[in-house]
Formats: structure tokens, C-alpha cells, sequence
């Protein structure tokens, strides 16, 4: 059976063991289980990614809360000035991504990072069109996004 699925049957059995099946009950199951599978888990010899998983997965959402901090400083700051400094445009960024899940995830990412929003696919998939509120360098943005978001996203996903 997968990790996953163990880590979710021992955070279920941490909340009945406790009394209260909440979000926060569930959540402190689900720590205890993973730490207990880290342990458990030289002893059964199979060679998992789940471990590996996870914590790309935490690396893609501190580096993602990182960005969504520095990227609402900045247009806040930018509201509140007299003289605004963006520079808005439209850039093609090349996708690595291929599948469907991959390219609608990298595309809600930035969405949801404020200043820049997802516009469009190109029909042979290869390209995401996003307007930014900043784009001083084209280059740099897309080296940005392609080095930052995509290559973490790809790292989860693959």
C-alpha cells in the first residue's frame, strides 16, 4: 500500500485515539504518522518517493509564500505611491511543462501571485502568454519564472 495512504489511516486513527476528529486533531495525526513512517520506513526495504515527495512539495509552497509576500509588498507599494513604477506587458513564456495538470498548475501559480496573471496557451501547448504589472527585462521575468515556479512545479510533478 502507498505511504500516503498509510499516513492517512494513522492521522484517522490519532483523531479517534484522541476524541475529536477536527482539522487540527487530523493535522497532528498526520505529523505523528510521517515521522513514524520515517522511522519504519529502512526497516521495509522498499525504495519510496514519498519522503522525497513531501518535501519538494514543502520546498514548492515556502518558495511560492516567499514570492506571494515579496510580490504583494511590491504592489501595494506601488498602489500607495504617487507615481506608479510598473510597467505592464505581455510576454510568451516556453513551457517544459507538458501535461494538462502541469501547465494549469504552473498557470494558477501565477495567478495567484499578485502583479502577474495567466492569459492564454498557444494551441501546440508550448507557450503560456501572462501579463505582468513588471516587466522591465522580458528575459528576466521569464528566466524568473522558468527557474523559480516551473522548475520546483516539474520537481513535484515528475
Amino acid at each position: 500500500m502507498n505511504l500516503f495512504i498509510y499516513n492517512i489511516l494513522i492521522s484517522m486513527l490519532w483523531a479517534l485515539l484522541v476524541g475529536e476528529v477536527s482539522v487540527g486533531s487530523l493535522a497532528t495525526g498526520f505529523v505523528i504518522g510521517y515521522f513514524a513512517l520515517t522511522l519504519l520506513y529502512p526497516s521495509t526495504g522498499k525504495k519510496n518517493s514519498y519522503f522525497q515527495k513531501s518535501m519538494l512539495g514543502v520546498r514548492l509552497a515556502l518558495f511560492f509564500a516567499k514570492e506571494l509576500v515579496i510580490s504583494s509588498y511590491r504592489v501595494s507599494m506601488d498602489v500607495v505611491k504617487p507615481l506608479p513604477l510598473m510597467r505592464p506587458g505581455v510576454i510568451g513564456i516556453p513551457l517544459d511543462a507538458e501535461t494538462d495538470l502541469e501547465i494549469t498548475m504552473l498557470a494558477n501559480l501565477i495567478s495567484l501571485t499578485p502583479g502577474t496573471l495567466s492569459l492564454d496557451v498557444s494551441k501546440d501547448r508550448k507557450t503560456l502568454y501572462i501579463h505582468a504589472m513588471y516587466v522591465i527585462n522580458p528575459d528576466d521575468l521569464r528566466k524568473e519564472i522558468k527557474d523559480g515556479l516551473e522548475r520546483r512545479l516539474l520537481e513535484l510533478l515528475r
